[in-house]
């Protein structure tokens, strides 16, 4: 620039925006929920009239401890689908929820007895449950300020808890539902067990874990008949708990298995095989059999085939009968005989049946009417034998850690002391765990209350069959979509195959089991179970006067009873509810009785991880089915686990857990909130540093984007508008994609795919905005006076700010406020009232999109020629170049027909449909093209930097004349 010419900075229409390009979420953020709060959008949106209701209802998270990662994501989730709906036009509201009743809260209270030295058992019921009651109420505020720090919308001052007095009255209400309508019954059966906690399991309480277990080969000799030809040879049993050796009571076998008799012709010293012992084995296991009894081929031979009539009508003798002091405990004969269930693929071909501790065997002998003989009682709630049982009274399953107790060993040195072992071992496997206490469980029958999944319901609400089972079937394949679809199949086999279900629990917190069993009558007895409806609605009426714990305190039965029945004639049931069935019936006092609930107490969305198709999917759709007779949700959507980010469960051992309050204080929760929109949630997801470091820079390069259309737009009015019809095509071209992107997002939203919704946007403002229309356009916008050019451009970046702002708002809650408000710092205002904008079919134009991507795929290889002269340092900037550009005739004619030079973001730029000279630039993904470089000829203007041919003989020195004119407009208006 000539000291002459002037400095034309001040004269360019620059981006000017208080919007800073650092976000200092963890500040800000927390001003934003306090603005919410005190305009009270949750509730203004309420207000809006005339919408269709939509209803997500919230899977309650557990009041016990601060949140996890798993639970950002669930809840972010939750989040996006109520945003996304309320702005897609929907009365979109979501009530949080908390489970509140349960173990793991008593544990906590005992604990805090245990320190000051009291006795869980000397403090009355109604005390402690006082207690449990307090510490859930800390943690729902304490969880409450942590899911509302994420940006979770929704009902915060009027939550639901389980532990709330009416929904107390409503479990217990639902429970006396299956009480009248004939699905309740009292059975004993073997059940999962904790001998940790001391109560029945239902599936969705069990996990599985590797677990190291003793196996032994325990010898049963068949004595009855004496004179049978088999009679002194042994029958082997495999199992992996010896525990419940004591409780055998039989042996079976496969009747289309292939057996052999094996005699031992030589042992080694340690071996407990005896020369001339005779064993029954199935043929292909026989091999893996006697290497477990240290015996090589040579010591054993195959002496005949065992087929199935020769095991009919044997008798077995139990390894320790007649053992001394054994009181003739194991002196009876076992039972012998076929089952479906045997199998030849491990084991010996023969499996011990314990009734009381296998459910195909209690299936079995309950088939054939044999309980009664059949069934012992020998392992306690806490896992212990019985004292007087011979042998092992008071040796424990599990230690009082959960670890191996002393049960085990000493079932198998007896066995090993009478002769009754072949041999032992170990082996790894998958094992049932409590998931609560993470200790093993055992099988063990004990009276327990169930749910019938196949009785017959006579309810009037048949339309999806019959039983609970049937209706569940039909619900998940008639009524429910699953997003995704694997879902579906998952819960379909559960239930498919699912037992009854375990509804009590020898707990004190939680929901009773609100019935009365009849003194003397037996539980088939038509008369066991007290079905009154009035004594059913006083109990109903006095829980939600003064909560469940009144079933607890003296003289309750008497106030229920009294007046209807005689109560000295009924025993009151003081087992406690599984605590699953409180959470499946949510629906019933959040939906249905809620004045922001639902009309037909269905609810749109039910939204938690994989793991709650065994639990609250699955607790809510057979509750659902019992009582409403159908399932309580149309869509169910399911998200993975979160890992950390080499794809390992996060654990405090392994010191990798990532809490969401330190993502929070470092990068803000929109960063969060935007690891989960990134996230492909369907599957696990993982999270670590360098994880969280892309999404922050995601997220920047996106803060960028509406920084440049905030600034862009600073003194943006209605009359700059420019109707679409008198745009450039460069600006119908970005409608079109808006068009495009539109449907997009509203698909995307609907079909709860976020990470679909995400993709979409930030790939079109960052490839299709950032590096290509702003690009291109930052010269007009820029240098441009009043033009219909820039007016166009202004136009379209008020366009693009609306739909931006409206579609991230979901998932950047915070952000999108922060952009919103920068333009409408108006005291009530809030993106978060916002709608998604309407946007006009008419913007689509497919045959202006498919000229203007042959436009763009030109502009690709004249700007990889250039980039190739800058490399090269012939150029600094691309305004330096006037490059030759050889095309065939119909691309010719379509550059020719727009500003190409502007496009390329060059100074000049010519079009040629001749051929190409030898060395011309070519890509080889983009046939036809060829670039010449060529030097831009005249003098650089000193305000938009082109090098143009006619630049100072205009009005104003160093300029060229597009320059000229809007310096003239800016005298003129000043």
């Amino acid at each position: 620039m000539s000291a002459e010419t002037p400095d034309y900075k001040d004269t360019l229409n620059l981006p000017r925006t208080d919007f800073p390009m650092r976000a200092g979420l963890p500040k800000r953020e927390p001003a934003w929920l306090e603005r919410w709060n005190e305009i009270g959008v949750y509730d203004r949106l309420r207000e809006k009239e005339g919408r269709k209701p939509f209803t997500l209802h919230d899977g309650p998270p557990y009041a016990n401890g601060h949140l996890h990662i798993g639970h950002a994501l669930n809840k972010t989730l939750k989040d996006f689908v109520v945003r996304s709906h309320q702005m897609m036009g929907y009365d979109s509201r979501y009530v949080p929820g908390w489970d509140c009743h349960g173990l793991p809260i008593e544990w906590k209270i005992e604990e805090k007895y245990r320190k000051k030295g009291k006795n869980k058992d000397d403090v009355p019921v109604v005390d402690f449950r006082r207690e449990c009651r307090a510490f859930a109420d800390e943690w729902v505020d304490i969880q409450r300020e942590e899911f509302k720090r994420i940006g979770v919308t929704g009902k915060w001052e009027n939550p639901y808890l389980t532990m709330d007095y009416r929904a107390e009255a409503v479990i217990a209400d639902e429970f006396m539902k299956f009480l009248m309508n004939g699905t309740l019954y009292q059975g004993s059966k073997p059940v999962m067990w904790s001998p940790m906690e001391q109560t029945a399991l239902a599936e969705a309480e069990v996990e599985y874990h590797d677990k190291e277990s003793f196996t032994i080969w325990v010898k049963f000799k068949v004595a009855e008949p004496a004179d049978h030809k088999l009679a002194g040879a042994h029958v082997v049993i495999w199992t992996t708990t010896p525990w419940t050796m004591p409780s055998n009571k039989g042996v079976v076998y496969g009747k289309d298995i292939a057996y052999g008799l094996y005699e031992v012709t030589g042992t080694p010293e340690e071996s407990w095989a005896q020369v001339g012992d005779r064993y029954i084995l199935a043929d292909n296991l026989a091999a893996d059999v006697m290497k477990g009894a240290r015996l090589d081929e040579e010591q054993y031979t195959r002496m005949a085939d065992v087929p199935a009539s020769d095991l009919e009508g044997i008798g077995l003798t139990h390894p320790l009968k007649g053992a001394e002091g054994s009181n003739g405990e194991w002196d009876d004969i076992r039972d012998f005989r076929a089952a479906e269930f045997v199998t030849a693929t491990e084991g010996t071909g023969f499996v011990h049946c314990a009734p009381s501790h296998g459910m195909e065997e209690f299936e079995m002998y309950r088939d054939l009417g044999m309980l009664e003989q059949v069934i012992t009682y020998n392992v306690l709630d806490d896992g212990g034998f019985r004292a007087d049982l011979p042998f092992f009274g008071g040796k424990y399953i599990l230690s009082r850690k959960g670890g191996e107790g002393d049960a085990n060993k000493a079932v198998i040195d007896k066995l090993a002391e009478v002769g009754g072992l072949l041999a032992r071992g170990k082996i790894k496997h998958s094992y049932p765990h409590s998931w609560r206490s993470k200790a093993p469980i055992i099988y063990r029958n004990t009276p327990q209350w169930f749910a019938s999944v196949d009785r017959k319901l006579d309810d009037g609400m048949g339309e999806m069959g019959d039983s609970i089972r049937e209706r569940a079937l039909n619900s998940i394949d008639q009524l429910v979509k699953w997003w995704p679809q694997a879902g579906r199949n998952r819960l379909y086999s559960m239930i498919e195959a699912r037992p009854d279900w375990v509804l009590s629990r020898q707990r004190a917190w939680g929901v009773p089991l609100t019935c009365f069993t009849k003194k003397g009558a037996l539980p088939t007895d038509p008369e066991f179970l007290l079905k009154n409806n009035e004594v059913n609605a006083r109990i109903v009426k006095a829980f939600e006067e003064k909560s469940a714990d009144v079933w607890f305190e003296d003289g309750f039965k008497e106030e229920v009873l009294g007046g209807i029945v005689n109560p000295e004639d009924y025993d009151q049931v003081m087992d406690v509810l599984d605590v699953w069935f409180d959470s499946g019936s949510t629906h019933a006092f959040v939906l249905r009785d809620r004045e922001d609930g639902t009309e037909d107490g269905i609810a749109d969305v039910y939204l938690e991880g994989t793991d709650q198709h065994r639990g609250w999917f699955h607790s809510s759709l057979l509750q659902g089915c019992g009582t409403l007779g159908r399932a309580p949700y149309r869509n169910v959507v399911t998200c993975g686990f979160t890992l950390d980010d080499k794809g390992m469960k996060m654990s405090k051992s392994l010191g990798n857990i990532i809490a969401p309050a330190e993502v929070i204080k470092q990068y803000g929760a929109d960063i969060l909130r935007l690891w989960v929109a990134q996230a492909d949630y369907t599957a696990d997801q993982r999270i670590g540093p360098e994880i969280l470091k892309g999404v922050a820079d995601s997220y920047r390069r996106l803060r960028n984007t509406m920084r440049f259309m905030l600034g862009s737009l600073h003194d943006f009015t209605e009359s700059d508008r420019v109707e679409p019809a008198d745009m450039p095509e460069l600006e119908r071209w970005v409608l079109h994609r808006l068009a495009e992107l539109d449907a997009q997002v509203r698909k995307g939203y609907a079909e709860f795919d976020y990470n679909a919704v995400w993709q979409a946007i930030f790939t079109f403002a960052t490839s299709d905005l950032s590096a290509y229309y702003f690009d291109i356009r930052k010269d007009a916008l820029y240098c441009d006076g009043n033009t219909l050019r820039r007016r166009s451009a202004r136009t379209v970046l008020d366009i693009l700010y609306h739909r931006l702002t409206t579609w991230l708002a979901p998932i950047l809650v915070f952000t999108m406020e922060e952009v919103w408000l920068e333009r409408h710092p108006e005291e009530s205002a809030s993106v978060h009232l916002r709608d998604f904008p309407d946007t006009p079919a008419a913007w689509l134009d497919e045959a202006l999109a498919a000229k203007w991507a042959t436009i763009r795929q030109v502009r690709r290889v004249v700007t990889g020629a250039l980039e190739v002269q800058r490399t090269e340092r012939v150029i600094g900037a691309s305004l330096e170049a006037a490059p030759e550009v050889y095309v065939d005739a119909d691309t010719a004619a379509i550059l020719n027909t727009v500003e190409f030079e502007d496009v390329c973001i060059t100074s000049a730029i010519s079009v040629s449909s001749g051929a190409a000279p030898a060395g011309a630039f070519t890509m080889d993904d983009t046939a036809g093209v060829a670039v010449v470089f060529k030097h831009a000829l005249g003098e650089k203007c000193q305000r938009s930097w082109k090098i143009l041919p006619d630049v100072g003989q205009y009005n104003h020195p160093g300029v060229c004349k597009r320059c000229s004119d809007a310096l003239d407009e800016l005298l003129a208006d000043a």
